[in-house]
């Protein structure tokens, strides 16, 4: 393949992988499958392609569909077991960003949520509200009518803009404290004040520090609370799993205040929030090494703020 063949491709990496990205909910299924476009595209009767990012951008989200259907996928979705990867601030995963439905596509709250769609809802809505597709344009992509994309992102919409658009946009700041204020109360046994400063449909998941077979879910302020305090509480065990006494920053995961836990420079678990009219409407706790390793690699060559917790 000749040289500008590939610089073609290159010109279009980043937003491909921007793009698997959001329909995976995986950075490192995501690579695997723009690998798998750049053999495609190498592949190809390239004097036939009109216009390379199209084409590039259909057979990217087509693998990305086969991915989703694959009986893999759907037993382990099904299964309970599945959280979407979180990434640093920073990630060029993370891409675009300049609007609102933009960064709220890539939160943690909303690629959960967009576990129930179907894979073709799922495609329509993140190319409509991510990429700004037109119709015509998802229609030629996924091989389907304009009326049915329209559609699907209607019923996509239905499913997940009810329960994402809770208060608007915090400010980061604002979110910060929010976060910071909770941690204080989670760490110090301050059980009366952590159940106010949950929403009162607040829900939690957790992989249970990648030792549970199945999600761990909490509803209702009082069972998060409680769910919360014993996490945040420090036992000779934890520290054991941990590999050391944690240190507990605060950074922004998927455009979320998150909690961070860091032993020596190794991050060992996540905490992103959801925050909506200063109060946390949402927790996803990420433990699973394998979960981890993308956020990990990028939090070493980070330059974080001081721990909020020095030592756990």
């Amino acid at each position: 393949m000749d040289s500008a063949a590939i610089d073609r491709f290159e010109a279009s990496r980043g937003r491909l992988a921007s793009l698997a990205y959001r329909l995976l909910g995986s950075a490192a299924d995501a690579e695997d499958a723009v690998q798998d476009t750049f053999l495609r595209w190498q592949a190809a009767d390239r004097e036939r392609v009109e216009v390379p990012e199209a084409w590039l951008t259909k057979v990217l989200t087509n693998l990305c569909l086969d991915r989703l259907r694959s009986a893999q996928a759907r037993h382990e979705r099904a299964a309970g077991a599945w959280l979407p990867e979180p990434l640093l601030e920073g990630d060029p995963m993370l891409d675009p960003a300049d609007t609102f439905e933009q960064r709220e596509s890539v939160s943690l709250a909303v690629l959960t949520l967009m576990e129930r769609l179907s894979p073709v809802e799922r495609a329509v809505y993140v190319l409509r509200e991510a990429f700004s597709y037109s119709h015509a344009e998802i229609a030629g992509i996924l091989d389907i009518t304009e009326s049915a994309s329209q559609q699907h992102v209607h019923r996509a919409r239905a499913r997940v803009t009810a329960e994402r658009r809770r208060g608007g946009e915090p400010d980061p700041a604002a979110a910060r404290r929010v976060v910071e204020e909770f941690l204080a109360a989670a760490t110090s046994g301050r059980t009366e004040r952590l159940v106010a400063l949950l929403t009162d449909d607040v829900t939690a998941v957790s992989d249970g520090a990648g030792l549970a077979r199945r999600l761990l879910r909490y509803t209702t302020r009082e069972r998060v609370a409680s769910f919360v305090r014993a996490g945040f509480r420090p036992t000779a065990a934890k520290r054991r799993l941990a590999g050391g006494s944690p240190a507990f920053h605060i950074a922004l995961v998927n455009g979320s205040p998150a909690v961070i836990a860091v032993v020596e420079d190794r991050v060992v678990g996540a905490v992103a929030f959801g925050v909506s009219d200063g109060r946390v409407s949402s927790l996803h706790g990420i433990a699973a090494a394998d979960r981890l390793a993308r956020l990990g690699e990028a939090w070493r060559r980070h330059e974080p703020d001081a721990p909020v917790i020095d030592a756990w």
